[in-house]
């Protein structure tokens, strides 16, 4: 996907004017980025303490509201299996009408509604930390149960497949194949290696004192193995066990009953319904609130913008904030193009020291630049799609 940097530089005589430079030292003489104005309305400044505290606690729910895209992302890809190239067309931010990320990001239009501007920069980014909250809390609470439905379906699937040595039989043997309510005869289910078939015919009557002649019967094969049924009086269950056991026969411990197996399917069978009815609307869920965390997040950005362009540029508020694409291979030389473009802005750039100071810079979790400037990672999935 696509990685976006997000810068403001002070406005010039006119804020047109600092946009305009932008373009030709990154577009016009060379080809190092595509770039979009990025609208920030204006917001309420507040106090400088005000916003130096704001400053920090923008940077966590940045980091927070972040993790909550990803793992909303990430759940969708999960729920939708085995389509997961359809997942990034349920990734979109809904601005009005559903865009793709890029286009959002690169059209940005802050939401009134949302996020009303004549509220302070705290009670904005508040409503945007409640609301990333509740999505967080109810994906976890929808993902739990829907998890727990599935685990269930699949343990249960599980059962009706694989080797004949540990599957359930219960959809491949019949009533008929068994002798039932019997004093003395029981019917018993023996796997035996396709490679032992001879062996098997010509030793199972023999294997115990009373065993049923030519009571054996094929009952289902899989790619390895065959199941076999024999009779035999009940007294000599455990000694047929115990030399079937010396032949490399194994014995399936299994009791025919029909309340039992009647259960096991209409279970399956519920659970399969479950899941079928909770995908749709999950899945809905998820492209709805997927689409409000993301705008949320970049709505911290422009907040983050904002603040950080204050606290650097001074009062009146008088910059231009900026979207850039960068051109993969080029990054380098961007960053090097946008320093000498901006290093005027603050003469210690060059030579910051990791001790000093700065309003609303926390250089443990990013690089520092004479400019504001932030990524915005639009690779929010752990697999490439």
């Amino acid at each position: 996907m696509t990685e976006f940097w997000l810068i403001s530089a002070p406005g010039e005589k006119t804020c047109q004017q600092t946009w305009d430079k932008l373009m030709v030292a990154t577009t016009r003489t060379n080809n190092l980025s595509t770039n979009n104005k990025f609208n920030i309305p204006d917001l309420k400044v507040g106090t400088l303490d005000v916003l130096v505290g704001l400053s920090d606690e923008l940077a966590k729910l940045d980091t927070f509201v972040e993790s909550v895209v990803k793992k909303v992302a990430q759940y969708m890809a999960d729920v939708l299996e085995d389509s997961r190239d359809k997942v990034q067309e349920n990734l979109l931010a809904n601005g009005g009408n559903y865009l793709d990320l890029v286009t959002y990001i690169t059209r940005f239009q802050w939401d009134m509604a949302k996020y009303p501007i004549k509220q302070s920069l705290k009670n904005i980014s508040e409503i945007i930390s409640k609301q990333a909250t509740q999505i967080d809390n109810d994906l976890k609470a929808r993902a739990s149960a829907y998890n727990n439905l599935k685990g269930n379906l699949q343990n249960l699937e599980r059962k009706n497949a694989g080797s004949l040595l540990t599957r359930s039989l219960a959809d491949i043997v019949k009533k008929e194949d068994f002798v039932l309510d019997s004093e003395y005869l029981v019917t018993m289910l023996v796997v035996v290696p396709k490679t032992g078939y001879a062996d098997w015919q010509k030793t199972y009557e023999t294997l115990a004192e009373m065993v049923v002649p030519r009571s054996t019967k094929l009952l289902f094969e899989d790619n390895d193995s065959g199941l076999f049924s024999v009779t035999l009086f009940r007294k000599a269950v455990d000694d047929f066990k115990h030399k079937a056991r010396e032949n490399k026969f194994t014995v399936r411990d299994f009791q025919y009953n029909e309340e039992e197996m009647k259960a096991d399917k209409e279970e399956m069978t519920r659970l399969s319904t479950d899941k079928k009815k909770q995908f749709g609307p999950l899945v809905r869920w998820l492209k709805v609130n997927f689409s409000e965390a993301f705008i949320a997040w970049i709505h911290i950005k422009a907040l983050r913008v904002f603040v950080e362009s204050v606290l650097r540029y001074g009062l009146p508020v008088n910059f231009q904030a900026m979207l850039l694409q960068p051109n993969k291979k080029n990054m380098k030389k961007l960053r090097e193009v946008l320093y000498d473009l901006y290093k005027h802005l603050d003469s210690s750039a060059a030579i910051i020291d990791a001790s000093m100071d700065i309003p609303g810079l926390n250089l443990s979790q990013q690089e520092y630049y004479p400019y504001v400037s932030y990524k915005i990672d639009c690779n929010l999935l752990e697999f490439k799609v």
